[in-house]
Parts: structure tokens; sequence; C-alpha cells
């Protein structure tokens, strides 16, 4: 049951099916309320009706043993004197809730009642003329027994002032019948109506949500066969639609694309870097084993300088693993232009043109990024290497050019990217793996700046290494 109610398809149906539930359950109360208040209002004017026609009768002197209204039809009737004393009653009347009295055997007035109706005409309710009826009406609900009929009634009291018999009330009903009747049905009809309803909402509900999830499922199925597989060169499906769900198909398999592109670069990797230690390392240990053999034949500078490049080689790996697993850098503050004399000081055809301009970052790596620049432009340059920094905008620019022959512009990309060495200048006895450069793009990046490769104007090659200014 847990698991049904997990999935997005049973959670939708069960919110679609009780929002729709809610709302008819709502509008039926409300509709079922209106009928009655309007059924029973119209109670109410159909008993007011008959209220104000005896009271009309009466006004106009009409004994009670001729008004219409007691003649024995099914509305029963009830006059009240001002006393509380039924006077008159409908000859059908046989017990009676909800008026001013339930008896319904009429009383004989008092003796002197005429002579006092005048006096007692305004003791209560609002003042009338004699032969005058009241403007306002009072409404009950109750019950009555008539012709052996026992109904609900709604009542309506009007008062009339008569010159012979004092205020008089007429209590007056209409059934209640029609309207408990509407209510029966109309509530009848829902309760068999409404549970139909929800079940078509269910259902529809199930199948459209079904439908419409079904790409997501080939989605499902398709990731967790590439997980049981690990072959990232496949992709799941992606839907002929242009909703959310093809959208997120499309950006599964861009991910994936990128997630193979970065699985191949860390194989690829892996593979150069074991390439690049093995030399060193067979190097050295060739002239161990030599020099254990034959101690007069040790080259020990040799062995020295293989243990150097070891060295370097492992420490750029270092870096790059640390780059790659999102190392951020320190955040303080460099001065590029004295880094830029720093790192030029010692090295022999390096001069520098900088002004101050500060970044904020890590001083270890921005100053491995310009000495890779420099050893890079050593290895290129016919003489000359320059170094400049300036203020660019939010920008600070910090240049390194070169007179030697360039970079083709067909390569400018390609010399940023790991373990490559053009043919003429990459040869590892001019130094470098081929990690400098793509250490120092790396840095910049981490840095929130960029490394560029362009001709110089010596027509040498240009570095540009651009970082924000610090505030």
């Amino acid at each position: 049951m847990s698991r049904l109610f997990g999935s997005v398809r049973a959670r939708a149906t069960l919110g679609a099916t009780l929002v729709v539930a809610v709302a008819l359950v709502a509008a039926g109360t409300a509709v079922l309320l209106s009928l009655r208040s309007n059924l029973i209002g119209e109670a109410g004017t159909q008993a007011e009706r008959s209220a104000r026609a005896v009271a009309s009768e009466l006004a106009a002197r009409t004994p009670y043993d001729r008004l219409s209204g007691l003649d024995g039809d099914d509305s029963p009737v009830q006059i009240v004197d001002e006393d509380g004393r039924l006077v008159a009653a409908s000859e059908d009347l046989r017990r009676i809730t909800g008026t001013a009295t339930a008896d319904v055997t009429p009383q004989s007035p008092k003796p002197d009642d005429d002579d006092d109706s005048d006096d007692d005409s305004d003791d209560s309710g609002e003042s009338l003329a004699p032969g005058e009826i009241a403007a306002e009406t009072t409404f009950s609900n109750g019950s009555a027994t008539v012709d052996g009929d026992t109904e609900d009634y709604r009542f309506a009291a009007v008062e009339v002032e008569t010159d012979d018999r004092g205020r008089l009330t007429v209590h007056a009903g209409a059934p209640l019948a029609a309207e408990h009747g509407a209510v029966r049905t109309a509530l009848t009809v829902m309760l068999i109506g409404f549970p139909l309803l929800f079940g078509v909402v269910a259902g529809v509900t199930w199948l459209v949500t079904g439908r419409a999830l079904r790409p997501v499922e080939g989605i499902r199925s398709e990731m967790a066969a590439i997980t049981a597989s690990e072959d990232l060169a496949r992709r799941v499906p992606e839907p002929a639609t242009h909703d959310e769900i093809a959208r997120l198909a499309r950006t599964t398999n861009e991910t994936l694309a990128a997630l193979e592109a970065s699985v191949e670069r860390q194989r690829r990797f892996v593979a150069d870097a074991s390439h690049e230690l093995r030399s060193p390392i067979a190097s050295l240990r060739t002239q161990l084993e030599v020099a254990a053999a034959h101690p007069e034949l040790l080259d020990l500078d040799g062995a020295v300088e293989d243990t150097v490049r070891l060295q370097h080689l492992a420490a750029d790996l270092l870096l790059l693993a640390r780059l790659d697993a999102g190392e951020r850098p320190a955040d303080a503050r460099v001065d590029l232009s004295a880094l830029a004399r720093e790192e030029a000081a010692g090295r022999t055809g390096v001069t520098v043109d900088a002004e101050p301009a500060e970044v904020t970052g890590s001083r270890g790596q921005l100053g491995r990024v310009l000495a890779n620049l420099l050893d890079n432009a050593r290895r290129h340059a016919r003489g000359r290497v320059t170094v400049t920094v300036r203020r660019e905008g939010d920008r600070a620019v910090l240049g390194v050019a070169d007179d030697g022959e360039g970079v083709a512009e067909a390569d400018r990309e390609r010399i940023f990217e790991r373990f490559v060495r053009l043919d003429a200048a990459r040869s590892r006895d001019d130094g470098g793996a081929g990690l400098g450069l793509a250490i120092a793009r790396d840095v910049a990046v981490r840095h929130g700046g960029t490394l560029t490769a362009s001709a110089s104007p010596t027509g040498g090659a240009l570095f540009e290494l651009r970082l924000p200014l610090a505030r």
C-alpha cells in the first residue's frame, strides 16, 4: 500500500479525486441549503398569504364561524386573542406545535372582552388602528395533525386590530412536504451521483497521468540499464513533445554526454599520466641498475635530472587532482605587478612593465601560473620575453609575450589540453609533460578569470591572463 501511494501516478489520482470531492461536497451542500431556503421561503410566503386572508376577513368583522380559512382545508389556522387564548381554529385540527399556543379547541371570549378591547389594544406589538393589519409577519416551524395526517409546517403569524374583538393574532401554516421531498431527492441524487463521478475522475486521472508519465518510466528504465552496464554512450529516449518531460530527457542526455566526456577525459589523463611517469621512472631505474653493476658508469647528473623531472610531474598531477576536486582558492589579496617582478627576477631576457593591480586568490597558484607561462615563453623565445600588467575596466590583465615563432591559430586552444605538446616545440628534451598550460588555465578559471593565447606584436606568442580586480 505504501509503495502504491508512493508513486506520482497514485498521488496525482488521489489528489485530483480529493479536490473534486471537496469541491462537489461544498457545491452540493450549498445547493441543498439554497434549495431548502428557497422552498421554506415559498412555504412561508404561502402561509403569510393565508394568514393575511383570514386577517382581512377579521378586520371586516366576519364572524369566526364564517371565516373561509377555517372551513376544513389542509392548512392549519389558529386565531389567538391578545390574552393568548385560542378563539378559533381549523375544523379538522387535532394537534399543533410551533405557534403561540398548543390548544386546538377554541375557548369562549371573556364576558367583558368588547369593553376592554380598546384599552388593551396597544399593550404589545405595533400600534394599529381598528380594522388595520400589521405589516410585520413572524415565522416559525412546527408540526400539526390535520384530518388525521401529521406533517411539518411553516407558520406565519399576523396581527390584526378589530373594532369589536380587540387585537387578534392569526397563525396559518403551509406544509413543508415539498421542501422535504425536494431536499431528499437532491440528496439521494448526490449520494448516488457523486461516488460515480469520483470514480470517473479517479479513472480518467489515473489513465491520463499514466500516459503522461510513461516517458518518465522509459527514462528511468534506461538510466537503470546505463547504471548496470556502465555504458555512458547510451542515451535515454526523448519524447517528440515540447513539455517538461521532453526537456528532462534532453537535459539527462546532455548530462550523460558531459559525464561520458569527463570519464573519457579522466581515462586519458590516467593513461597519459601513467605514460609520463613511466619514462623518468624507467630511465632512473636503468641508471641505478647500471650504477649497481658498474659504479664507474654512474650518471649522477642524469639521475638527479630524472628525479627532479619526476618530482615536478608528481607535483603537477597533484595540483590538477586538487583543481578537479573543486578546491577553492584562498581569499587573499595579490598584487600582480609585485608577483610579476618576483617571478621574473633571476630569469635572463625577461623584462617587466607592470602597473599596480590587485586581485583576490591564492598567491601560490597565481605564482604557479606566471611561472608556467614564463617557462613556456623561455622555451620558445629567440631572446626576449616581456611581462606586462595593466588594468582594463574591472579586470587585471597580465600578459606574457615572446619573440619566437608563435602558435598557429588552429592550435591556440589545443595547447591548453593536458599532455598536449606541439611537434616542434613540445619534445620531452625541451622540457615539460604538456601540463603547464593546462594547469595555468584551470587555475585561471578557478579564480574567475580566463587565459587565452594570441599573436604578440613581436611576432611570437602572447598569453593573457584576465582576472577580476579585488574590491
